[in-house]
């Protein structure tokens, strides 16, 4: 009896197998602590945070997927002739590339299902990225200490734009080949050294015989190596930073107010996952995307019809539709600023928007910490400044498709073309004044509520015989929400004499400075949040029903 209880003793002080691994590795990596300063870490609730989990899955997604694909896919121009099981394609010259992914949709198994994924992948991860930007730009979650995190996000975007275009140009179609060949034309606009850039690249005159096999590495090592290496620093610095939150009852630049991290919030991540992963799929299988085998092998005397970039190219394409074709010849040689300009202009459109908050920082001065979020009304200028950059953004993609445009609607491709070019410099400008007007309407509106209170929508006769609406008081947090936000001073450049009489030396970029900051801060750029004094002179009962 006393063995048995000596050994049930020894048994139940045996710690289990995974218990001892832990430890082992605890020892070594010192992990324990680590999990423990992290793993009970708060994050706040909010749909609009799930933004940038899109993005974080459908990246998950494309690396296995294109793992998947790596494995198939032959990255060679050769040419051979198609024998494969697609009866409309057998005989037709073609390079290896294209051949083996006319085999991945056709022969291995699940092949197109996997091809279809990884396309609908990168464009949600493209969407997703666009709109998680807006999200964090509209609330200023960009202001120090984020505007380096706010950097890695506009580089995943820039080189998720890249990955995407050497991506889709692998298989050799005509579709892609038609990019390339605009491509062509685009390092061949450029002054003087644009012949050597585009020999450099395609290996010769275009097509060559070296693209693809360029390209490849390019796709499936270098760009998803260098947004591998951002993503993990986005995801570090917003760890060590701490996460944003909307502003609410008890919700300081302190604290964050929310859910820790295990166990609630990893639950709810790995059923987004899932969730993201499924939606994906269902797109995949039911809306077919780039079928190649409709478009046939690329060739340089052919160009498909109707042929359009991804969505996130076509403001690209778009510009250098709608440029004029202007051309300047001196000296022997022919400059194509119908070219040259779009190329220019397409990457300082992009940008001005991922330098916006050190430029925002600068007009202000605002040097301090963030981490309550702004409600865009609250920062009318920044936020016409956003719509007003999606406006220039958003019309460039209809001139990107102007060809479309005409077809389905039965337009003209000239008046669609001369819209565009109008459109661009005049629609940002009355986007800029309309959002503007509507924030401003809106912090009145706030105002309002908060010194009269909600509308109920019931009226009531006073004894004399006046109708008035009954108004009900906002709850304390409704209160705080609306008036928690700061409203700082316009920078001032100071007299322009000193103590002495003397006129100061006054730089331009401190006026230029004083005028923008008046733009953000200024009289009739924002308005006035009730006072303590004047909520309490409405509430006490004069004038307040």
């Amino acid at each position: 009896m006393s063995t048995t209880s000596d050994g049930a003793a020894q048994r139940r002080g045996k710690a289990p197998a995974g218990e001892r691994v832990a430890d082992w590795a605890d020892g070594r990596l010192g992990i324990y602590s680590l999990a423990k300063a992290n793993m009970r870490k708060i994050f706040p609730d909010h749909w609009s945070f799930m933004l940038g989990e899109v993005c974080l899955y459908s990246f998950i997604i494309i690396i296995l997927t294109g793992v998947y694909l790596t494995l198939f896919f032959h990255p060679s121009m050769a040419e051979v002739t198609y024998e494969g099981p697609y009866v409309p394609m057998q005989g037709v010259r073609m390079s290896e590339a294209f051949q083996s992914t006319l085999d991945i949709s056709f022969e291995v198994r699940g092949g197109l299902l996997i091809r279809q994924i990884h396309h609908w992948a990168a464009l949600v991860f493209l969407a997703g990225m666009f709109t998680h930007m807006m999200r964090v730009f509209f609330t200023g979650a960009f202001r120090k200490p984020r505007e380096i995190n706010w950097l890695f996000g506009f580089l995943l975007f820039f080189l998720g734009m890249l990955t995407g275009f050497t991506g889709y140009s692998l298989p050799d179609d005509l579709l892609s080949g038609t990019g390339l060949r605009f491509i062509e034309g685009v390092f061949l606009s450029i002054p003087v050294v644009g012949t050597y850039i585009s020999m450099f690249v395609f290996g010769g005159e275009f097509p060559g015989t070296d693209l693809i096999a360029r390209l490849y590495p390019v796709h499936v090592l270098l760009l998803p190596g260098i947004m591998l290496g951002l993503l993990v620093a986005h995801l570090i610095l917003v760890f060590y930073h701490k996460h944003t939150q909307y502003p609410g009852a008890g919700k300081t630049e302190k604290n964050v107010v929310g859910m820790p991290l295990l166990p609630v919030y990893m639950a709810k991540a790995g059923g987004f996952f899932f969730l993201v992963f499924g939606v994906i799929a269902a797109l995949s299988a039911i809306a077919t995307i780039n079928p190649i085998w409709t478009i046939g092998p690329y060739r340089p005397d052919q160009v498909s019809t109707g042929a359009q970039p991804d969505w996130y190219m076509g403001f690209a394409e778009g510009l250098v539709r709608v440029m004029p074709g202007w051309e300047i010849t001196a000296w022997g040689h022919t400059l194509v600023l119908g070219v040259f300009i779009p190329i220019v202009l397409f990457p300082l459109v992009l940008f001005a928007i991922g330098l916006y908050p050190f430029i925002e920082s600068w007009i202000t001065g605002d040097k301090r910490e963030h981490h309550i979020l702004d409600r865009p009304r609250n920062a009318p200028t920044r936020t016409a400044f956003g719509v007003a950059w999606m406006t220039a953004y958003f019309v460039m993609l209809v001139g990107g498709g102007n060809d479309l445009w005409a077809t389905h609607f039965h337009l003209s491709i000239n008046s669609i073309t001369w819209f565009v070019r109008i459109a661009f410099f005049v629609g940002p400008v009355l986007a800029f004044i309309a959002t503007k007007r509507i924030c401003l309407g809106l912090q009145r509106r706030d105002k309002d509520k908060v010194l009269h209170g909600r509308e109920t929508g019931i009226i009531k006769r006073l004894p004399h015989g006046e109708f008035i609406e009954v108004h009900e008081p906002l709850a304390q947090e409704q209160l705080h929400t609306l008036t928690q936000h700061e409203q700082p001073e316009p920078y001032e450049i100071g007299p322009e004499v000193d103590e002495n009489g003397v006129k100061r030396k006054i730089k331009r970029s401190q006026k230029l400075r004083s005028k923008l900051s008046k733009g953000y801060y200024g009289e009739n750029n924002v308005i006035p949040k009730p006072t303590r004094e004047e909520y309490h002179e409405i509430t006490s009962g004069h004038g307040h029903h």
